[in-house]
């Protein structure tokens, strides 16, 4: 796995951007949205809203990830 960020292709709102995340974030990010039943960008669109102005979306996949992970091991 390389640990270098990749730029990562969405979809939000009918609109191509892209995202700069490293492998792991990337890979646990898709899993998150296999595991929810939720298409990746339709879950890109929802981290995306909530997000707010103070950061990117990228840290906010991040975040998300991180969160998702910390809130399944209590």
């Amino acid at each position: 796995m390389d640990n270098r960020p990749k730029k990562r292709s969405l979809t939000l709102q009918g609109h191509r951007t892209s995202v700069t995340l490293e492998d792991a974030f990337w890979i646990a990010f898709k899993k998150i949205a296999a595991e929810t039943d939720t298409p990746i960008n339709q879950l890109a669109a929802q981290i995306d809203e909530n997000r707010g102005l103070t950061s990117g979306l990228a840290g906010a996949i991040r975040l998300y990830v991180l969160d998702y992970y910390q809130k399944r091991a209590r």
